[in-house]
């Protein structure tokens, strides 16, 4: 188990759920984020049989990485793109989507307003 539990914690390491940052000619960050499981097994049994002692034994481990999407960093600000479609609920899609909600409300805001002081 000490070996096999020592080989997944050099396969999967924090590079693993947070990529490498993607830096584009356009000043755009793009840093892919996943979500890693693993699990662990084990048995073992010592039954004597006839003639002489018994053993069996085993160990496995499985690791599954699933991409969850991309953070991309533009102008300072920073949004979350799924690759998938999220299975939460309807409040937090509007969690998710916070940032562009509050960026139409602005612009609604200052269209009724007339304020172009924040264009």
């Amino acid at each position: 188990m000490d070996v096999t539990l020592t080989k997944i914690r050099e396969m999967v390491d924090v590079d693993t759920v947070v990529g490498t940052p993607i830096e584009t000619a356009d000043a755009i960050t793009i840093i892919p984020v996943s979500k890693v499981s693993y699990g662990f097994g084990s048995g073992g049994g010592d039954l004597p049989a006839k003639e002489k002692a018994g053993f069996g034994g085993g160990v496995g481990a499985g690791v599954k990485v699933d991409p969850i999407g991309f953070l991309v960093v533009k102008d300072g600000g920073v949004r979350m793109i799924n690759v998938s479609t999220p299975a939460e609920g309807t409040v937090d899609r509007v969690i998710e989507r916070l940032p562009e909600i509050i960026d139409m409300l602005q612009t609604v805001v200052q269209k009724f307003t007339g304020d172009k002081s924040s264009e």
